[in-house]
């Protein structure tokens, strides 16, 4: 993600490093756990995010409303989560909604025992299964707290890391069904942001799509704000507002006298049920 669990230097190299980075379409297959629950219809937003380290205060968001931007994510949860939450509350939740914004849930879970750097929560091929379900309850837990109602998505944080470690590479996708599995069995659906070179590219190639999530979120900085002109990944896969793409990072904007670092996103995909 952006500055918000790494400094731009290490982002840089860790993506370098790894690449050298809904019930609908494509996403039904991934979603094998879901057929027989009855699930609340999906909420998507289509246009321009943002997400930024820690949620803008309610007049920040006010006043950022109804410009470029009309979907924000936010960092509900994961023990590797980069900045503390002062602002996100149930009651700012509803606020923000009410305004008119989307609101898109994203969980820092355990990351990978190769990526670069530290991290509170690393996953390894012994704990990985019960890791991943541990934490999706926990993810759940998070966004009903914050009215984030079951048939909400939660976005799973996998930050860039050396696919071609096998045993890693494995664990990962190990820990991703775990927390996928349990997510759905809690009524709330499968999201994923990863790079195209390394974490998103595991899940979008891997073979055996059991429990893999059903929206994708790729991070891709090359500025251009779409989900299908760069889409790095089978022309049929993720279709059917299943896709969300991280275009541009650290941009420091201003709106309505409230300066917000953020990275921006096409998004055409699901997001939180509120109200």
């Amino acid at each position: 993600m952006s500055s918000h669990r790494q400094s731009k230097k290490r982002r840089y190299v860790t993506w370098g490093v790894a690449g050298a980075a809904v019930l609908a379409g494509a996403g039904i297959a991934a979603q094998t756990s879901m057929a027989a629950t009855t699930w609340p219809a999906q909420k998507t937003y289509t246009g321009r995010a943002f997400d930024t380290c820690a949620a803008p205060s309610l007049a920040a968001m006010k006043a950022w409303h109804g410009g470029l931007y009309g979907a924000a994510a936010v960092y509900i949860g994961g023990k590797n989560r980069g900045c503390a939450q002062p602002n996100l509350t149930a009651s700012w939740v509803k606020s923000v909604t009410t305004v008119g914004w989307k609101l898109i849930p994203l969980y820092v879970g355990a990351q990978p025992s190769c990526q670069t750097g530290s991290n509170p929560e690393k996953m390894t091929t012994a704990n990985a299964a019960s890791l991943g379900t541990a934490d999706a309850t926990d993810a759940v837990a998070k966004a009903a707290a914050l009215g984030m109602k079951a048939g909400s998505p939660i976005y799973l944080d996998m930050e860039a890391y050396d696919t071609t470690n096998t045993s890693c590479n494995n664990a990962v996708l190990t820990y991703v069904r775990a927390f996928d599995k349990q997510l759905r069995a809690k009524t709330y659906r499968a999201g994923f942001y990863g790079f195209t070179s390394s974490s998103a590219k595991a899940i979008a190639n891997a073979t055996d799509r059991t429990d893999l999530p059903g929206n994708l979120w790729y991070a891709l900085w090359d500025k251009n704000n779409t989900t299908t002109a760069d889409w790095p990944f089978g022309a049929t896969q993720y279709t059917g507002h299943s896709r969300a793409h991280q275009y541009m990072v650290n941009s420091k904007e201003t709106r309505g006298g409230y300066t917000i670092t953020v990275d921006r996103d096409a998004w055409d995909a699901p997001v939180a049920i509120t109200g």
